[in-house]
């Protein structure tokens, strides 16, 4: 029987011989038939290469006032129930001053060893040194607006994740916007001790846009975080006994609104039962003076006792984007149920003056604040479910859905029934109708 080498080998006195002629003729047409056979390989992956870049590209395209243009949209790979971290990151991804400013940071580079001046490329397999989630988060913002590819895997950020977001670690459904509010918080934190042997003061580079007067510090000294989500609010309580009133300035990231309980039977915005549940609504349930209960008693200073009083939020300053949470998800007695109510919300002109401490220091576009995106929870509850993300690019409406991404219309994003709504500080150019 005859192997692959050439030679032949013979059973009964169990040796081999070669099967060939003195100057090898057999061997030279063999190699030659292998290096045909090689290059029709090589030729046919080529095409098929090609094949799939055409697809893709045609793929990305879309008509727009009758003319051919590409999606330069990136999805992000579901990496087992990742939705909430891809709906979160699409969204950040949208707010184009929060995301420049992480696109234009220097890559961060190993300085030890043998890999010094190499870029840091994380994988499952590396120990606890040398993680970055800054330079994870930014390396995928700067892979979804390429428009080279249609999705990208964020295999290493989830990796960062797992190993400083110990919450998050599986493959469970998460809740977005517990994901969010660490996510922040600890790139806040990274940012202030600084990284790649660059100082948190040397990273925040002198911005007019970033300027001190615009920075909100929560837990220490300001960054990019803060400058952009960072709000200030102030939460009044007054005694009911001897009418002693206490005064607190609170930092905030985001606000987390009730759905009033008169709404919350409603369902969808063409339900015919009573009137549709606005964010206006929402946002003045949640500043309106309120009794706390027997529970909530306050130990009043004066009267040297816990009493019953009210408590009122104003806020004291507005951040530059307006993270707004509706409290969807509640506690009952074993369960976690979800609050299915439509609420409706604008597209531009969000008008928060009537909830500032002091409006009349306001000037008349400053309260005002356009939509950039929204997070939506499909299903019944928070470990089930989908997470999804509508924003706005360069005037036009996406929905990401994973790694599919479709260009979408106003007239669908307000349709949705929003979990968490991201506004940007309204530009002069926008429209001008108000919630």
């Amino acid at each position: 029987i005859e192997n692959g080498s050439g030679y032949k080998r013979l059973y009964r006195c169990d040796d081999f011989v070669v099967n060939d002629t003195k100057l090898g003729l057999v061997q030279k047409v063999r190699e030659h038939l292998q290096n045909l056979e090689n290059s029709a390989f090589t030729a046919d992956r080529h095409r098929k290469r090609k094949l799939l870049e055409n697809s893709t590209l045609n793929s990305k395209l879309l008509k727009v006032n009758g003319s051919t243009t590409a999606i330069c949209a990136t999805g992000l790979r579901n990496l087992g129930n990742t939705c909430f971290m891809n709906a979160i990151l699409q969204s950040l991804s949208n707010i184009e001053q929060f995301c420049c400013y992480f696109k234009e940071l220097p890559a961060v580079e190993l300085r030890n060893g043998k890999t010094a001046g190499r870029r840091t490329y994380h994988t499952r397999s590396q120990g606890d040194n040398n993680v970055s989630l800054v330079e994870e988060f930014r390396k995928t913002l700067c892979a979804l607006w390429q428009g080279s590819q249609t999705a990208f895997s964020p295999e290493s950020l989830f990796y960062v994740v797992w190993k400083i977001m110990p919450n998050f670690r599986g493959y469970q459904q998460q809740d977005a916007h517990e994901f969010m509010r660490y996510l922040l918080d600890h790139l806040h934190l990274e940012l202030q001790g600084g990284f790649n042997g660059v100082s948190r003061s040397a990273i925040l580079q002198e911005n007019s846009t970033l300027s001190a007067s615009n920075k909100c510090c929560i837990n220490g000294a300001s960054t990019v975080v803060t400058a952009i989500f960072g709000g200030i609010l102030q939460n009044e309580v007054n005694c009911l006994i001897c009418g002693t009133e206490s005064r607190k300035f609170d930092p905030f990231l985001d606000l987390s609104l009730d759905i009033p309980s008169q709404f919350r039977s409603k369902r969808s915005k063409n339900q015919e039962n009573g009137p549709v549940c606005s964010l206006r609504d929402c946002l003045r349930s949640f500043t309106d003076l309120e009794e706390l209960d027997e529970t909530e008693l306050y130990m009043c200073h004066k009267c040297k006792k816990k009493q019953k009083s009210t408590k009122k939020f104003w806020i004291q300053k507005l951040p530059k984007v307006l993270c707004l949470h509706l409290k969807r998800f509640h506690w009952t007695a074993y369960l976690r149920n979800k609050v299915d109510t439509y609420v409706e919300f604008p597209l531009r002109g969000l008008d928060m003056k009537c909830y500032l401490l002091e409006p009349e220091n306001s000037g008349p576009e400053s309260c005002l604040y356009d939509l950039a995106a929204v997070v939506v929870h499909h299903g019944s509850g928070v470990g089930s479910g989908h997470y999804t993300a509508y924003a706005t690019h360069e005037g036009r409406w996406f929905h990401f859905n994973d790694s599919t991404v479709t260009l979408t219309d106003e007239e669908t994003v307000v349709k949705a029934k929003a979990y968490i709504l991201f506004y940007v500080e309204h530009q002069a150019k926008a429209g001008s109708d108000k919630l």
